[in-house]
């Protein structure tokens, strides 16, 4: 049974690190909701991959939630996208660096 989770495991692991290291490395803010969309993304695939009691069978509440939050992850993303759209507009720019300089 371990060794069907093994590469869903691997792909958790390595969604979460890319997904980590684009929140680290990017300054870009678009490029930066894409890495937290990433790490939904792996979240749920590990919400999935813990949900399966046995192989080929996946218990239908874990299918169910992990919609529910596929949904709550769009909204999520929309609202960022659209605060960030604002940001354009007002400060031409959506580069973190230079919009963190107008905090305090």
């Amino acid at each position: 049974m371990i060794e069907t989770f093994t590469p869903l495991l691997v792909s958790v692991f390595l969604l979460l690190v890319i997904g980590f290291l684009c929140l680290i490395v990017k300054v870009d803010a678009i490029r930066l909701l894409m890495g937290i969309e990433i790490m939904f993304n792996a979240a749920n695939l590990a919400f999935i991959t813990f949900s399966a009691q046995q192989p080929g069978f996946v218990d239908p509440y874990a299918q169910s939630v992990v919609m529910v939050t596929i949904v709550l992850d769009g909204a999520v993303i929309a609202v960022g996208l659209a605060m960030i759209i604002n940001v354009f507009r007002h400060y031409k720019t959506i580069d973190v660096r230079k919009l963190r300089r107008l905090k305090w």
